[in-house]
């Protein structure tokens, strides 16, 4: 038998590795499956709409854990599904199911969440309710491979996967609806764009993904077209995918330019705007194409020359800002200084000052304390005149907790050292006891004995 050679047996062994076939479910399961998922009526519209007030409450209170919950339980992803498989199988009973169902099921989403978002005492737009406003490519690539990922899932034996559910995540269908609900209820139509824009994009690149999947695992067909037909379908699905990927480029390369420009701008502020005797106190970045760009900043203390101000200017084409405008404010400019930013920067200084200033008088007091109820120099001399065993004498008041955290007030600590070979008999130490109980005017006294 001829043994391959080294490039025959790699890919050998990534055939074997990346082979769907293994576990592969029979074609008319998978199909009947989707199906199944396609229909909405009964139960999974009851659970449909439970989804679409549970996300819309988690996008209404800015909670993530919420909105994922919601994703978990959304049955959105087989009418999709569905528009694709019918499409690499020239299945069009199933198309024709999967567009009314599909249409029936955006639209009671769509309903719900306005209807949710018009009673709810809380408009004002979280970060959450934002995020699903301005779609980009990368909604694009996360559609498409999550799509991929979701179909795969659907044609294996074992459908117990936790690959559906996640993709259900990734994808994100059910939060655009409900913004656009978010739109509707409110009356913003930028934000019912933006979200709806971003459902349509997931729809689409998830449809495709399953076709692309469908035919790449060799369904066969149900039915035969004629060329001209499946050309008009072909072309037809060009155009939309064209036509959603664009805007979503366009969109992404502005936020690419204006993280580039911000990025730049901060460690311009960082490096150059840094005075010995004056402070930046507010910044602004404003990147516009058209009218140029702008880094804005408010400075306190000493104003800056003219001169020092040129030369900053010319550091911005080190920093990749040669289009960016310079706008320094400070007292001595025309500008009006920006009050907001200086009544902020006061009430914190004032803050920070005023707690400073309690920390130093309770330490103040307990110095105070310590000084007036413990001359430890005076007690020193006292027990040494008294006693000549003693050879030094270190005393302390100190505050005592119980280990559950309980103040237990203060005890009086006195740590005597007696000269070599000399100690003290029991009843001096009792009696030292009882002395600094009345010099110390404290019940609370503990004597440590030490020998040299």
């Amino acid at each position: 038998m001829e043994e391959k050679s080294i490039p025959k047996q790699i890919l050998s062994f990534l055939s074997k590795k990346f082979n769907l076939d293994d576990d592969h479910a029979e074609h008319s399961l998978v199909i009947e499956n989707i199906n199944k998922s396609v229909e909405f009526k009964g139960t999974n519209l009851w659970i449909l709409i439970f989804a679409i007030v549970v996300a819309s409450v988690g996008l209404n209170v800015n909670s993530t854990a919420v909105i994922i919950g919601a994703m978990l339980i959304s049955p959105l992803m087989g009418p999709i599904m569905g528009l694709g498989m019918a499409l690499a199988l020239n299945d069009f009973e199933l198309l024709k199911k999967s567009i009314k169902n599909f249409g029936f099921a955006v639209g009671v989403s769509i309903v719900a969440s306005a209807i949710y978002f018009y009673i709810s005492p809380l408009s004002v737009a979280q970060s959450e309710l934002l995020a699903r406003t301005t779609p980009t490519i990368w909604d694009v690539l996360i559609a498409t491979f999550g799509g991929l990922a979701g179909i795969v899932a659907q044609t294996r034996k074992d459908r117990t996967t936790p690959v559906i559910p996640g993709v259900a995540i990734a994808t994100a269908l059910m939060p655009p609806l409900c913004t656009a609900g978010y739109g509707i209820a409110i009356g913003n139509l930028s934000y019912f764009v933006g979200a709806f824009y971003l459902f349509f994009i997931n729809t689409v690149f998830i449809a495709l993904a399953t076709y692309a999947m469908v035919r790449f695992l060799k369904f066969p067909r149900t039915q035969v077209i004629d060329p001209k037909k499946s050309r008009r379908i072909k072309h037809l699905m060009i155009t939309i995918t064209v036509a959603t990927i664009v805007p979503s480029v366009i969109l992404a390369y502005s936020i690419v330019q204006t993280s580039i420009f911000e990025n730049s701008a901060q460690k311009y502020v960082q490096n150059v705007l840094q005075f010995k005797r004056s402070q930046v106190v507010n910044t602004k970045y404003v990147f516009n194409r058209k009218e140029g760009n702008r880094i804005e900043t408010t400075l306190i203390g000493a104003p800056i020359s003219n001169d020092v101000i040129s030369t900053a200017q010319a550091q911005l084409i080190h920093y990749g800002l040669e289009n960016t405008k310079l706008i320094l404010r400070q007292a001595s400019n025309s500008d009006p200084i920006d009050n907001s930013a200086l009544q902020t920067l006061l009430t914190t200084n004032s803050d920070i000052i005023l707690e400073k200033n309690k920390t130093i008088e309770q330490l103040q007091k307990r110095i105070k304390q310590t000084q007036d109820t413990l001359p430890s120099n005076d007690i020193s001399l006292e027990i040494g005149a008294l006693y000549d065993a003693i050879e030094s004498v270190a005393v302390n008041i100190s505050p005592r907790h119980s280990t559950n955290g309980k103040d237990l007030g203060t005890i009086v600590i006195c740590a005597v050292t007696t000269k070599e070979n000399q100690i003290l008999e029991e009843n001096e130490i009792a009696e030292i006891e009882n002395w600094l109980r009345i010099r110390t005017k404290s019940n609370n006294v503990k004597l440590l004995m030490f020998q040299n």
